[in-house]
């Protein structure tokens, strides 16, 4: 398609074996409004960056991250625990750049916790 653009990320979904546990953990941690039934809606965020949100690509096992900012990086890694999810990788620091740290929610889907 010569002369297209390139498109923005315009939705993204968790798929979940537990739908409705996924939400507590999703709700309790980000503080995410998150609907009810078999397609449970997310709202939104504010504060993220502008114009919206960019990605990458990078070589390993097939995979989407979600990186999630958050205002207070150790105490969402608290609280990832207390919600039966995982720390991977301890907070480190991007070169010129965030403190990010890496956790899988309890169905083992990786998310990525970029420190605001």
């Amino acid at each position: 398609m010569a002369g297209d653009w390139a498109r923005p990320v315009v939705h993204w979904e968790i798929v979940a074996k537990d739908p409705a546990a996924q939400a507590g953990f999703y709700r309790e941690l980000f503080n995410w409004e998150i609907g009810e039934g078999p397609i449970a809606q997310i709202s939104p965020g504010i504060g993220g960056p502008e114009p919206g949100p960019g990605g990458h690509i990078r070589e390993g096992d097939s995979a989407v991250v979600l990186y999630v900012q958050v205002r207070e990086l150790r105490a969402s890694l608290d609280k990832v625990r207390e919600l039966g999810g995982t720390v991977t990788i301890e907070p480190f620091d991007v070169p010129n750049g965030p403190t990010l740290a890496g956790v899988v929610d309890p169905e083992g889907n990786a998310l990525m916790l970029v420190q605001q």
